[in-house]
């Protein structure tokens, strides 16, 4: 087995774990990661997707008979494939977006890497992106981090990170709440 310390949980995370660890025996933890990716990806951005993965309305004939036209033309086959697959055979495609996540929890704990996501109010350029890698890393203990910036100008300024499980709301927009908050307790 690829990792024996426990990061996921529940049944999208034995899912993910036996995924993982049959993808780390063929060599193919890179490949199948990149595939799940992709997949997760277009279920996000396509609303006819979602309703098949999410609708039990659908038959699992019906459900693998869609993704076998929708894998081909995405040139996702292999492990990954074989997987979603299953997982409509088995009932559980509603789930599958979950057992993703986790599979790329234990991937990036196997290579070292710790997530975090970003909001911006405007776009960072490459030197405060590289400054904002290095202060994360420092954070999480020297691991490599992979950043996910968002814009959102509601924020004002600032920023909001979320690093693993801990968050922290740097935002203009939360500073002028506060003040807010306490100006309308003293009058």
């Amino acid at each position: 087995m690829a990792n024996e310390q426990t990061i996921v949980s529940g049944m999208t995370g034995r899912y993910a774990q036996a995924l993982y660890d049959l993808a780390w025996d063929q060599r193919a933890t890179d490949k199948v990661a990149a595939d799940l990716a992709a997949f997760g990806s277009i279920v996000a951005q396509n609303a006819d997707l979602q309703r098949l993965v999410r609708s039990p309305v659908f038959t699992a004939d019906q459900q693998v008979g869609a993704l076998d036209g929708i894998l081909s033309k995405m040139e996702i086959s292999g492990l990954a494939a074989n997987f979603i697959k299953l997982t409509a055979v088995k009932r559980r495609l509603f789930a599958v977006e979950s057992m993703i996540a986790d599979f790329r929890k234990l991937y990036d704990s196997a290579r070292g890497v710790t997530r975090a996501r970003v909001t911006v109010a405007q776009p960072l350029s490459a030197e405060h992106l590289e400054t904002l890698k290095t202060a994360l890393a420092e954070i999480s203990g020297g691991k490599s981090v992979d950043v996910d910036v968002k814009i959102d100008p509601a924020i004002i300024g600032g920023l909001v990170v979320q690093l693993g499980s801990s968050m922290v709301d740097g935002s203009l927009r939360t500073k002028l709440n506060a003040i807010r908050t306490k100006m309308k307790e003293v009058g």
